[in-house]
């Protein structure tokens, strides 16, 4: 194996550890009660959960569908742009 390629190896591994380290500390954190409310800390209160309102929008077969129609399932709404 050459040098450089060693030493990516090497780097590789060391990021690794280090990701595995951290994900180690955060999941035993919360366990030794030291877990901050990091929302609150920045300033986000949460919200009166309330249901979305009704909406009409065209599959992708041009039919008309309602957001209430789906009352009851899980629902992943995407917005998105093209600007």
């Amino acid at each position: 194996m050459s040098n450089g390629k060693k030493r990516k190896c090497e780097r590789g591994y060391r990021l690794f550890a280090a990701l595995m380290a951290l994900l180690l500390f955060a999941s035993v954190r919360p366990a030794l009660g030291v877990e901050p409310d990091l929302l609150k800390t920045l300033g986000f209160e949460p919200q009166a959960v309330r249901p979305a309102p009704d909406f009409t929008l065209p599959d992708l077969n041009g039919k008309a569908r309602k957001l209430s129609e789906w009352r009851g399932k899980p629902v992943l709404i995407i917005f998105w742009a093209t600007w």
